[in-house]
C-alpha cells in the first residue's frame, strides 16, 4: 500500500526539523548546469583572444624593402636588383635562338620558328596585340597613321612599302623585341609568342593590302568598269 508523501509545513521548515531543499549547484561563475557547455566555449573564446593579442605580428611587420624603393644598402640605392650576372631565372633558358631571338645562323629569320603553327587563331591573336601594342603609331591598317601621329609624333614608315613587304620575319621580331629608332623595346610587354603572332597579323595584313591581279582578272574588271561615251552629250553611258 502506497502512501502519498506527506506535505512539509513552512513551520517544520522554519524550525529546522525540516531541511531546506539544497540551491542548484553554479558553474563557472554563476551559470546554471543547462549552461555549463555554452559557457566553457565562452570561457575559452576569450582566453584564446587574450592569447592572440599577446602575439607578436614580426612576421607581417618584418623590416623589408618595397618594390621600387630605395635603399641605402646598395650603391646605386635600388632596393631591386637584376639578375646575377651568369644565373638563368626559372623558365629562363632559351636555347630556341629562332623562337626568342628571331634569328637562324646569326642572321634574320626568313622562316617560322618550328613551335609556330599559322592559323587563323594564331594571326587573330596577333590582330588583338597588334591593336593593343602598335596600332596607336602604325594605324590599324599599318600605314603609318595612329592616333599618337594625328596629334603630332612623327610617323613611322607604312608596312606596305615594298622594303617592308620584302623584310625578313625575323626583322619584326627583331624590333619588336629590341626596339628601332623612336620605337622602344616590347619585350618586357610582349611575349615570345605574341611577337610571332604579331608578325603573322603583319604579314597577312601585308597581303591583304597587295592581292596580285593577274591580267585576264584585270581584263575583266576594266571591262566591267568601262564607260562609253554617247556622241554629242559628253556624258558616257555603261558599256553594253
Amino acid at each position: 500500500m502506497h502512501h502519498a508523501p506527506a506535505k512539509t509545513s513552512a513551520s517544520l521548515v522554519a524550525r529546522g526539523q525540516v531541511p531546506r531543499e539544497a540551491p542548484a549547484r553554479r558553474w563557472y561563475y554563476g551559470a546554471a548546469p543547462g549552461q555549463q557547455p555554452l559557457h566553457a566555449a565562452l570561457l575559452v573564446s576569450s582566453l584564446l583572444l587574450l592569447a592572440l593579442a599577446g602575439c607578436s605580428q614580426e612576421m607581417d611587420e618584418q623590416p623589408r624593402l618595397e618594390v621600387y624603393e630605395t635603399s641605402e644598402f646598395f650603391e646605386d640605392g635600388l632596393a631591386m636588383r637584376p639578375p646575377v650576372e651568369g644565373t638563368v631565372p626559372r623558365g629562363g633558358l632559351r636555347l630556341d635562338v629562332h623562337f626568342f631571338e628571331g634569328k637562324v645562323g646569326g642572321q634574320l629569320a626568313t622562316s617560322w620558328p618550328d613551335d609556330i603553327t599559322i592559323d587563323r587563331a594564331f594571326v587573330e591573336r596577333g590582330r588583338e596585340r597588334y591593336d593593343a601594342f602598335c596600332s596607336m603609331c602604325h594605324g590599324l591598317a599599318g600605314y603609318g597613321d595612329g592616333t599618337v601621329v594625328a596629334r603630332g609624333f612623327p610617323a613611322p614608315p607604312s608596312y606596305h612599302i615594298d622594303r617592308l613587304r620584302e623584310v625578313p620575319h625575323g626583322h619584326i621580331y627583331d624590333v619588336i623585341t629590341n626596339g628601332l629608332g623612336r620605337m622602344p623595346r616590347l619585350s618586357d610587354r610582349i611575349t615570345p609568342r605574341d611577337r610571332w603572332a604579331i608578325v603573322a597579323y603583319l604579314r597577312a595584313m601585308q597581303i591583304g593590302q597587295h592581292v596580285e591581279v593577274d591580267d585576264r582578272l584585270r581584263a575583266e574588271v576594266e571591262r566591267a568598269t568601262a564607260v562609253e561615251k554617247s556622241p554629242g552629250d559628253g556624258k558616257g553611258r555603261p558599256h553594253e
